[in-house]
């Protein structure tokens, strides 16, 4: 039976004895609980044995009271220290904030995130510029076979969608040009909006869209299931590096098929422009492409061209960085290839918006 007792009133200390053991505590809680006199110090040096819920009484006996505990062996300190360290208050349920507090926070959070994103690309990009470096001073690494096979992927298996894509949003740009310029007589300046908006902007835009949510999170899912069934470990461990063997021909393949994409795309725009000027307002083909030979500076097509490969490259390096960050879990290939898609789309648009601003300051307007 365990027993509770003050040693004297002088001295103020409580003294236990017994077993401080669940099957033996007794009352002690209740007993405890109505203990009101002051204590100084909690001798121990008489229990038999004492247990979790012992020493949990203990503590908060001596805990309430301000109290020194004595006379533990080493093992019973150590379970004592143990109880002490885990009684913390525990908040049932969070505190809620304030809708402006906890929105400059995620706020903050999308930031954090952003910049530990932005690092991470530009570090994957410098080993895939490393990596090409490598293939290029020692040509017998490059894999020829993958490359092709990638651009059979990324640009001839999108031949059909780029091409349809493009036709419709000729057909919708002409229609919707035509409708605004009637209303001031100038309805052939219709040929000008489909010709420059379609070289400067659309065709390779689009396109590099199209390919960011077909290749990228393509590049992005392949290589993720590749993390997750240990294959990219395997080829380390063989010796094969994965920026060279999965990566390089990816990049490659979007950065050379995006250029020839883009004009397939300009062109067939073009076409869907002056299929619909022919049908609604009457303007043939010869004088169409006649008047666009006029209007169309060829700076516009080179702009077209210089950003077409940029693209590429943003949109092959997003894929495969998001794939080769796939831990885990297959839930996270659906993660990491969602982000890859949005991450492509968004830094093309930054970057086509870059590009706008310094092709306007240089005179290519």
């Amino acid at each position: 039976m365990t027993e509770m007792a003050a040693f004297s009133n002088d001295t103020d200390v409580v003294r236990f004895t017994g077993s401080l053991s669940l099957a033996k505590i007794g009352d002690l809680p209740e007993r405890l609980r109505a203990y009101d006199g002051k204590v100084s110090s909690v001798d121990l040096s008489g229990i038999e044995r004492i247990d979790t819920v012992g020493a949990w009484l203990v503590h908060r006996f001596a805990a309430e009271h301000d109290a020194e505990i004595t006379g533990l062996d080493a093992d019973g300190e150590h379970l004592l220290k143990q109880v002490a360290a885990a009684d913390q208050p525990v908040a049932m349920r969070p505190a809620t904030k304030g809708t402006f507090t906890r929105m400059v926070g995620e706020i903050g959070d999308a930031v954090v995130t952003t910049g530990h994103t932005l690092y991470g690309l530009l570090g994957f990009l410098g080993a895939t510029l490393i990596a090409f470096w490598q293939v290029a001073t020692h040509p017998k690494r490059f894999r020829f076979n993958a490359v092709v096979q990638r651009f059979e992927v990324v640009g001839v298996n999108a031949l059909a969608i780029v091409g349809l894509m493009s036709f419709l949003i000729g057909i919708v740009i002409a229609q919707q040009g035509a409708v605004q310029l009637q209303q001031f007589g100038a309805e052939f300046l219709t040929i000008n909006l489909v010709g420059r908006i379609t070289l400067r902007e659309l065709g390779v835009l689009m396109t590099a869209i199209m390919v960011a949510g077909r290749s990228g999170s393509a590049f992005a899912a392949q290589i993720g299931t590749m993390k997750l069934t240990e294959e990219v470990d395997a080829m380390r461990t063989i010796g094969v590096s994965p920026m060279e063997a999965l990566v390089l021909p990816r990049v490659l393949a979007t950065v050379i098929m995006m250029p020839l994409l883009g004009m397939y795309a300009s062109i067939v725009t073009i076409i869907g422009g002056g299929l619909l000027c022919w049908i609604t307002l009457g303007i043939p083909p010869v004088t169409f492409i006649q008047r666009l030979r006029e209007v169309v500076p060829i700076t516009d097509l080179y702009v077209g061209l210089v950003k077409a490969p940029v693209f590429g490259l943003i949109i092959a390096v997003a894929g495969c960085f998001q794939g080769m960050l796939v831990e885990s879990d297959a839930e996270q290939v659906g993660t990491r290839t969602t982000a890859a898609v949005v991450q492509a789309i968004f830094l093309v648009i930054v970057i086509d918006a870059f590009f706008a601003v310094f092709f306007t300051s240089i005179g290519w307007i």
